[in-house]
């Protein structure tokens, strides 16, 4: 078995996407409207970067900024038109008032979602309680992954968080993997891959001319190497 750390990257079409597996990237997250901090993207958005490339995809669930649910059915619908077009892996994750997970936004999805493989994004940096969190959505079918920097601020906030977190992995809510994103820097990557976290995301770090840029295959490819080290 392959002992290759995990680097997932944003695509928002499929020339980002062909960029990234140029660059060595593992998996895609995509999304569309990053003004918003990135929503689902068009069935006709996912078709086009499955057919052109062979990585695996998740794709976000998310009708709106911030970290509330809103409209579920829009949700339902356009998890349902995903589906159809053959996505099944996704990022999705809502708070509610208290600050808890939106346990019925997630169980309305559950049946659409059927068991796909999911990312619960980074509204767990904002939650009133992350261990609360994780243990609450312990269990939930699917859920293999926490994207997080540990802090609404970023990684350099967060790191003590995530390598305490780290160090519980296997205890319950501990189980699913943690994919290292927010502000994250090429000088983080050791004392990371040092706890044992092997996963990691980028988007703007793949754009050096910014957000109005394609992903560039040469940045990926320094992040593919710095993780490969």
């Amino acid at each position: 078995m392959s002992n290759r750390a995990l680097l997932e990257v944003i695509a928002l079409d499929a020339q980002d996407a062909v960029a990234a597996q140029a660059g060595g990237a593992d998996r895609l997250e995509l999304v569309t409207d990053m003004a918003a901090d990135g929503l689902t993207p068009s069935r006709e958005t996912f078709a086009a970067i499955r057919a052109a490339v062979d990585i695996p995809l998740r794709v976000m669930l998310r009708a709106h900024d911030g970290f509330a649910a809103g409209d579920v059915d829009a949700l339902l619908r356009d998890a349902e038109a995903l589906r159809a077009e053959g996505a099944d892996e996704f990022v999705l994750g809502f708070l509610d008032e208290t600050g808890g997970p939106d346990m019925a936004a997630l169980r309305a999805l559950a049946p659409v979602l059927d068991g796909c493989r999911w990312t619960f994004h980074r509204a767990v940096d904002r939650a009133a309680s992350r261990d609360a969190l994780r243990k609450e959505l312990s269990g939930l079918a699917g859920l293999d992954t926490y994207l997080t920097a540990g802090s609404p601020l970023g990684v350099d906030d967060g790191l003590p968080v995530l390598l305490a977190e780290a160090a519980r992995h296997g205890e319950p809510g501990y189980e699913p993997r943690i994919l290292v994103g927010g502000g994250l820097q090429l000088t983080h990557l050791p004392v990371l891959r040092d706890a044992g976290i092997d996963a990691v995301h980028i988007g703007g770090a793949s754009r050096p001319g910014g957000w109005s840029e394609p992903v560039s295959p040469a940045a990926v490819a320094e992040w593919r190497a710095a993780l490969d080290a």
